[in-house]
């Protein structure tokens, strides 16, 4: 089971409009309300690829509440731990001449309700993929994905790792299964500058020096690159497509990954599968739709670097 987990989960209001000016009136043109987090839209991918997860997290309120509801709408299972007090997050997305967005703080977690949580996440089993994706929330540290990694090890879960800063650095310690870092993310971790792929894929190696056992660095409209403790390096070319949404298309790649495995053997077909899921989001308004995947699955190009 795929069990997939959003700490600071949010309602995504994406608005458009033909220009925006900070100070004054601005009128929409349209508006759009969407589930939001990392986790989550790993789940959402998962749901469209006909891979079941279970999302989990933190929820509060009237907005927790519309969380939770609108993924059951989708036929994704929810397990999370409602807190008594404050609301889930809202993120304003302006979408004009350029983005703008606007991201909420969310509900601050006490120590009962992380409690709670590790209790949740203690009746995982050996087989059990654990996601764990996005930023912090509002009153827990940064060993937070640590903690779990520490609570958990030794049962045969696979851990997936989705995050910046001390969430990643921290949780290396424990040898996840996959890490799926970004350009940006990769060079403020190792403090360097990427400019090309024989340097990406120089510094994507150095992640397998933690006991980290596969890498998955998504590169933007360059495709991702990916290496494995099994002395494997791919280069992943992604299909050429006008991108119209940058959100979530990384969240699409992690899926696209997790349910390649439950679909072949091949590395070269589960990478394959990823890259067309994450660009089948950026190529779209929303998250990546199976036919649309499927459409992209051959135009994505694979070599051995």
């Amino acid at each position: 089971m795929i069990y997939t987990l959003t700490l600071n989960p949010a309602l995504d209001y994406v608005v458009k409009t033909e220009e925006f000016l900070p100070g004054e009136l601005n009128r929409m043109e349209s508006e759009q309300l969407f589930v939001g987090g990392k986790g989550i839209n790993v789940s959402r991918v998962l749901k469209t690829l006909g891979v079941s997860s279970t999302a989990m997290g933190f929820v509060a309120g009237f907005i927790g509440k519309e969380i939770e509801e609108s993924l059951t709408k989708e036929g994704i299972s929810t397990d999370f731990v409602r807190l008594g007090k404050g609301n889930s997050r809202i993120n304003i997305k302006i979408k004009a001449e350029q983005e703008t967005e606007l991201n909420g703080k969310g509900p601050k977690v006490d120590i009962a309700a992380k409690e709670k949580l590790f209790r949740k996440l203690g009746c995982l089993k050996k087989g059990d993929i654990l996601v764990m994706s996005g930023s912090n929330a509002n009153g827990l540290s940064d060993d937070i994905y640590a903690g779990i990694m520490q609570s958990l090890e030794g049962r045969g879960i696979d851990f997936v790792v989705d995050a910046s800063g001390g969430l990643l650095k921290k949780a290396l310690c424990f040898k996840p299964w996959l890490i799926k870092p970004n350009k940006q993310e990769l060079e403020q971790f190792f403090d360097c500058r990427i400019e090309s792929t024989d340097q990406a894929l120089i510094y994507a190696k150095r992640f397998l020096e933690y006991g980290t056992k596969n890498i998955l660095l998504s590169l933007g409209k360059d495709g991702a690159i990916f290496v494995s403790s099994q002395e494997l390096a791919y280069k992943v070319t992604a299909p050429l497509g006008k991108v119209v949404n940058t959100v979530g298309a990384g969240d699409s790649m992690v899926a696209g990954f997790l349910a390649g495995h439950s679909l072949y053997e091949n590395t070269e077909e589960i990478l394959k599968l990823a890259v067309a899921s994450g660009s089948a989001t950026a190529f779209s308004g929303d998250l990546a739709q199976k036919e649309d995947i499927v459409h992209l699955f051959d135009k994505v190009m694979i070599e051995k670097i």
